[in-house]
């Protein structure tokens, strides 16, 4: 099953060209990419873009985000989403559901609707055990 960034990393690539961005993580790095006369803001995350270009930046992400979700559940569906969040993120080894809840928020998904299948799942497993 695809991730959620699987959806999102080409079009991404394809903003970053288009917008003149590009990650730094040192001054080096951002000496190295940056281009002479442009003024830079550092987004977070070591993302820099040329201040001009913000704004397409953060609508581009946005709607790229918005897609990406759209497409994932598309193809996956809610319920194998959450599966696959609950696994991604260890919670059937720690019994801990909360940093799923914060990564299915976008979805819109509720923590209601993730300890559901979470205990679902977890029934199942036992179920087949005995």
């Amino acid at each position: 099953m695809k991730y959620l960034s699987d959806y999102t990393e080409e079009a991404q690539t394809k903003l970053f060209e288009k917008c003149g961005s590009f990650f730094a993580f040192s001054l080096k790095q951002l000496n190295e990419a940056k281009k002479d006369g442009v003024k830079y803001v550092n987004m977070g995350a070591g993302l820099i873009c040329p201040k001009e270009q913000v704004q397409a930046m953060d609508e581009g992400l946005e709607n790229i985000q918005k897609a990406g979700i759209e497409q994932d559940i598309k193809e996956n569906g809610i319920e194998n989403i959450i599966k696959r969040e609950l696994g991604n993120h260890e919670c059937y080894y720690t019994g801990d559901i909360s940093d799923c809840v914060d990564e299915l928020d976008q979805y819109g998904v509720t923590e209601k609707e993730i300890l559901k299948v979470f205990k679902n799942t977890c029934e199942s497993e036992t179920d087949s055990i005995s």
